[in-house]
């Protein structure tokens, strides 16, 4: 994975809250979801990682995959710091220019307090922060982050356009890293993603999505169904009254047994996303179980991403 010197396939956006973001023309997609940066960042991240589980004082260890422009780093901190909890973080990023641009804009440091801008550019500046391609960079990781984690945020692009940070192999490597309770957070929802982690003996839950501006819109695709994915080695505590986390739904249990559902796999750490792509598709093709058209059809789900919004990851 190498990215070119200049920004110019980097595009600033700004999300329905007002917030900074960017598209990216390499990938085709944006960075965040078309409610903002800000909104993403908390409700698919701080919210369901539920800081109140933690007391005051309390050392939280945090591993961060794809840091981005750093808006779900910044949102955590400002969490943590007003629960009075520490973070002990770590981050893995390849492409040092997203953080870059943020940085330069005035209205991603006018998002957060100083104290949060502050603890970001001393977090991002220093040690912590791996840069290079996250599979090879997982190695450099410290001894105390294996069954450590409290908490894997995972935000890279789509499995569709980055394959290599969503395959078996990596989300193995990811999941060693979860302490007892800890838990694995990403937007994504998608089957292939959703049945790597429950084969790797996680418990899965669904975070509920919020009300806001793309609740109006008639369900588009299963990306609609939930706000993303949590994932712990213990079974999260869920209740009917848990208003961020909820069980899988008896339709989602079906997408995780449909040909949708079949793992992305990369053995040597080193194939390019087409490679992994297509052996992938050669998997499928040749895989027992129900077609995701089909699974579609049967639940009167939409087919495409018609209702996705234009800085909307495919999740």
């Amino acid at each position: 994975m190498t990215w070119p010197a200049s920004a110019a396939d980097l595009k600033p956006r700004v999300g329905r809250d007002g917030s900074f973001s960017l598209w990216s023309e390499a990938f085709g997609e944006g960075f965040h979801c078309a409610a903002g940066a800000l909104a993403e960042a908390r409700t698919t991240f701080v919210v369901p990682a539920q800081l109140e589980r933690f007391a005051p004082g309390e050392v939280l260890t945090v591993l961060e995959v794809a840091v981005g422009t750093g808006t779900n780093t910044a949102a955590l901190l400002e969490a943590a710091q007003s629960r009075g909890l520490t973070l002990r973080w770590w981050g893995l990023e390849i492409d040092p220019r997203p953080l870059r641009l943020a940085q330069q804009s005035p209205l991603f440091g006018a998002t957060w307090p100083q104290p949060v801008c502050a603890e970001l550019e001393r977090l991002v500046a220093g040690p912590t922060l791996l840069w290079g391609d996250a599979r090879q960079r997982l190695a450099d990781l410290p001894a105390e982050l294996w069954g450590g984690c409290d908490l894997v945020l995972h935000d890279a692009f789509s499995p569709r356009r980055c394959p290599q940070l969503w395959t078996a192999e990596f989300l193995a490597v990811l999941s060693r890293c979860l302490a007892p309770q800890g838990r694995l957070i990403s937007y994504s929802s998608a089957a292939a993603f959703r049945a790597t982690l429950r084969r790797l003996g996680l418990e899965l839950a669904a975070i509920r999505r919020t009300p806001g501006p793309e609740r109006g819109a008639a369900v588009a695709a299963p990306e609609r169904w939930s706000g993303g994915t949590l994932a712990s080695p213990s079974p999260p505590p869920l209740s009917s009254a848990d208003a961020v986390l909820r069980p899988l739904t008896p339709m989602e249990e079906e997408h995780l047994v449909t040909r949708a559902a079949v793992e992305y796999r990369d053995p040597s750490g080193t194939a390019t996303a087409p490679e992994i792509l297509a052996e992938r598709q050669a998997r499928q093709s040749a895989a027992a179980g129900e077609s995701s058209s089909a699974w579609r059809q049967r639940w009167r789900l939409q087919t495409g991403n018609r209702g996705m919004g234009p800085l909307e990851k495919h999740r």
